[in-house]
């Protein structure tokens, strides 16, 4: 007897490595993201796209606020076309991040979601900075 969990069957390795290889090319975590501020290998701009309400009650260290509603060119403007932009919301019950991802897409910049967004980074133990 099977569970529901292995009764469809797993993807054939090469399907899966494809898979997970693009998925990490979308995404970025908060540890990862932590990571890269805290040994100063910040190498992108992490944009908080919630209301400027929400952020200042609260916001990942070294975030800017930039509501996907706000973004266009003119904002973007001061930023080379290459950089690259790591956005986030409140968290996984939340699809501003991914609002505002597609939004950069579609203004031409690289873009990666954080995963978990605020919540993610509250349940890893890290601070918020107002």
């Amino acid at each position: 007897m099977s569970s529901a969990v292995s009764r469809p069957k797993a993807a054939a390795s090469n399907i899966a490595f494809s898979y997970f290889d693009a998925l990490l090319t979308f995404e970025t975590d908060c540890s990862d993201v932590y990571h890269a501020i805290s040994n100063q290998t910040k190498d992108f701009v992490l944009l908080d796209v919630r209301a400027q309400s929400d952020f200042d009650q609260g916001h990942v260290i070294g975030a800017l606020c930039l509501p996907h509603s706000q973004m266009n060119q003119r904002r973007l403007a001061e930023y080379d076309q290459e950089t690259l932009f790591v956005v986030y919301c409140a968290g996984p019950h939340c699809n501003g991040a991914d609002k505002a991802a597609l939004k950069l897409a579609k203004l031409g910049r690289p873009v990666k979601k954080m995963i978990g967004g605020v919540t993610g980074w509250l349940d890893e133990g890290l601070d918020l900075e107002v």
